[in-house]
Parts: C-alpha cells; structure tokens; sequence
C-alpha cells in the first residue's frame, strides 16, 4: 500500500464518529467526529469527559519522540520501534516523521494494520509460519515494490514452512529473513547455537522464496541480565553476522541486517554497536525499542538506560489515568471507578499521584492503590489523606503495551487539561 494512501487512511480516522464504542469521551459528543470534537479544544475536566479516562500528554509525547530521535541520530542506529507498544497508526507516523526507518511488530494482524495505514518498511520480531498470512505478506510485496519486509527465522523446520507456504502462493519477490540468535538457554525464542544458526542459514539458502538478510534478537531476554551479560550476548550477535559475512552468505543484498533492542538495554545495543566491525556491505544497526513513547511510572521508569545515562537525556511518563473516588466507606479506605478494564496491572499496580477537587491539584498524599476489581480501584489511605467521594485521582500506570490495549480512543491534553488531538487503536 503506497504512503498516499497510508495518509488517506489517517485522514478517515479524524472522519469517524464519536459514540458508546469509547470510554470517557463526553456524552454530547455523539455523532461528532474526531476532528470536529478535537476542534472544540475541550477540557478534560471541565469538558464533559467522563471518569474513568486515559489521557497522553501532548508535552511529554513529542519529548519522548524527540528523544529517541536524536539519541539514535548520534549512536548511529536506524530505528524501528516496537508498534506493539502502542498499535497506533498516528504514532506510528509520528514515529517515521520523527526519523524512524520503519516500525517492529509481532503478529500479522499488527502488520496489516501498519500496511492499512501506509508503513513502508516493516520488521517482525518472530518467525513467521501462518500459510494464510505469507500468502498475504507476498501479495503485498509483489504489489508493492517500494514495501520493504523482514521477519525472524529460528529453525529449519520453520524456514521449510514458509518456502512451502511462498512457493505454492507463487511469490515473486523473497521475503527477507534475519536468523534469531536466543539471548540464552531458558530464554523465549531463537536458535540456541551458533552450529544452529548456520544450519538455518543454510536452510534459507536452499529455500528460493527466502533471502537471508542478515540476524537479530533481543537481548531483554538474557537470562539474569545484567551489563556483562547483555554485553556479552550482543557480541555474540555481532560476531555471527561476521562469521556468516566472511562465509558469504550475505552476497547481492545491498546492506546486511543486524538488530537488537528493548526498552531497557538499548544504551548496551548502542555500544557494541558501535565497535561492530566493518563487514563486507553497509550494515543497518537496527535498535527496536517501543515503550519509551508514552514511558511509564513504573516498569521503564525504573529500568530505562537513561537512568545509567542520565546526560544523554531523560524519558517523561505520558500517560495519566483519571478516576473518580465513588465511594470513602471509613477513614482508611476509599474506591475510584477505574479498574482492570481501565488500568495496566500486570507489572505494577497504578500510582496514585493528584488529587483534584473544584478545579484544583494538589499531591495524592496518604493514598495508595492497593488493588484492582474488574471496575474498581482499592484504595488505602492515612490521615494524611483529604479525599472526598466526587474526587478525581489521577494515577500513574506501569507497563505502555499494557495500558494502550485498554483503550480505543485516547484524549491528548496539554498540561492545561485542553484536549488537542485523540489517538486511535487497533488491537
């Protein structure tokens, strides 16, 4: 799908109506569309938007995309963040406008989407074996000369599939693979050995729908990771993209492929990175994290490589969930309205931060998320509390990919509270 009509989709977004489908927006709202509601610049908390609402700070979403664009810039990584992280095609733009190469995702549905919106350069962080879906990837190459696509291989079983899958599809063009070296023994996925990795490769050079392109994996998968190990990994990546360089491997590509990188070890990946050899071709240094748009008050915040690396920069949390104290049965407890439905909790419970009360905020001081029901928050309180029932409780959330599945439609506000745009979803 060419870019124009990627554009034209992002346009029919702020073509589409407002109604039940999303949480929080303002009742008479209804029937408005995206863009005649953003037009109207309301406040989100005096514009009628109602409890619980998810909210990404316009401020701190353009830092944090700024961020990792200059910070690849000097490293000299191309990057492809994580669209899992958010499965939001505006921010996916917004991820390319702001220097991106091209976007990472995990499933074929995630790969639709990011083609139904014009993303020109796709990398799959997994092997891909689903019949129905390369018949589709290979459709959308032949059609598509300009659509660059490249997908993990981690056994041969795996590269047999996908040749037999392409093959009886009648593929045109190969489908670029990078082989998965596994962060260790016990980690996710990936070919365990290197004695492995170059029997994959061997796989793909048999296979004529497949062209090896180079080799990946995550390092945020190393077993009791820490700096050594992450380190050591990576090097081990690095010298198997030279060890298959020097075996030729990569002849007629016009640059070899060699990716890595979460949201916590992405200052490592830039290191070794940078003493990489040079090899026989251009090497694209391909970093892939994807939480570090929104950030967060939780997970990332406590293991983003910023904190080890605090003069390249620092990282914002952008998202703020507000809900709304429903009930204060005794002095030391209190529930909001927002819960499980509403809230990342698998990582971290959310953070209670503000109080607001007749347009004013103040800290959320003696109150502490204890729990979550399906539509609840449980809170715990000290005398140092002054919470009321009617109250809003703005909280912090752990954990990005967990927060945006939630919602649908999502208010960006300035920090004056005026709604300026609304990110749409699609998991």
């Amino acid at each position: 799908m060419a870019l124009d009509s990627g554009t034209d989709a992002l346009a029919k977004l702020a073509e589409e109506h407002v109604d039940h489908r999303f949480k929080g927006l303002p009742p008479d709202a209804y029937g408005l569309t995206v863009a005649e509601l953003a037009g109207q610049r309301r406040n989100l908390f005096t514009g009628g938007f109602t409890t619980p609402v998810l909210a990404l700070s316009a401020e701190r979403l353009e830092h944090n995309l700024k961020l990792m664009e200059t910070y690849s810039a000097r490293h000299g990584l191309a990057f492809a963040p994580h669209g899992k992280t958010s499965m939001a095609p505006q921010l996916f733009h917004r991820q390319i406008e702001h220097g991106a190469w091209g976007i990472t995702l995990a499933v074929p549905h995630q790969v639709r989407v990011a083609r139904a919106f014009g993303v020109q350069r796709v990398f799959l962080a997994n092997e891909l074996v689903d019949a129905a879906a390369l018949r589709w990837i290979s459709a959308e190459l032949d059609a598509d000369p300009d659509f660059r696509f490249v997908c993990y291989v981690d056994s041969v079983r795996g590269v047999g599939l996908m040749d037999a899958a392409l093959t009886e599809a009648g593929a045109g063009r190969p489908v670029d693979v990078v082989v998965e070296l596994a962060a260790g023994e016990g980690a996710r996925t990936g070919v365990r050995t290197e004695a492995e990795c170059a029997a994959v490769a061997d796989a793909v050079a048999g296979a004529r729908t497949l062209r090896l392109a180079g080799v990946a994996g995550y390092e945020g998968e190393v077993p009791d990771a820490d700096t050594e190990k992450v380190h050591a990994w990576l090097r081990r990546l690095v010298a198997l993209a030279v060890d298959f360089d020097k075996a030729g491997r990569f002849a007629g590509l016009e640059e070899i492929v060699v990716s890595a990188g979460g949201s916590a070890w992405f200052d490592a990946v830039a290191d070794v990175f940078a003493e990489a050899p040079a090899l026989s071709l251009p090497v694209l240094k391909l970093l892939r994290s994807g939480a570090y748009v929104s950030h967060d008050d939780g997970h990332y915040r406590e293991l983003t490589p910023f904190n080890r690396v605090p003069e390249e920069g620092a990282l914002e949390p952008a998202f703020r969930l507000w809900s709304q104290v429903v009930s204060r049965p005794s002095p030391e407890q209190a529930f909001t309205n927002a819960g499980k439905r509403d809230a990342a909790y698998d990582l971290h419970l959310p953070l209670a931060q503000v109080v607001r009360r007749d347009g004013a905020e103040r800290p959320a001081t003696g109150i502490e998320v204890t729990g979550l029901s399906d539509q609840h928050a449980w809170l715990r309180t000290t005398g140092e509390a002054d919470l009321e029932v009617g109250d809003w409780l703005g909280t912090g959330l752990s954990h990005p990919c967990t927060s945006f599945d939630k919602w649908q439609l999502i208010p960006v506000a300035e920090a004056n509270g005026t709604v300026v745009d609304y990110i749409r979803t699609f998991f």
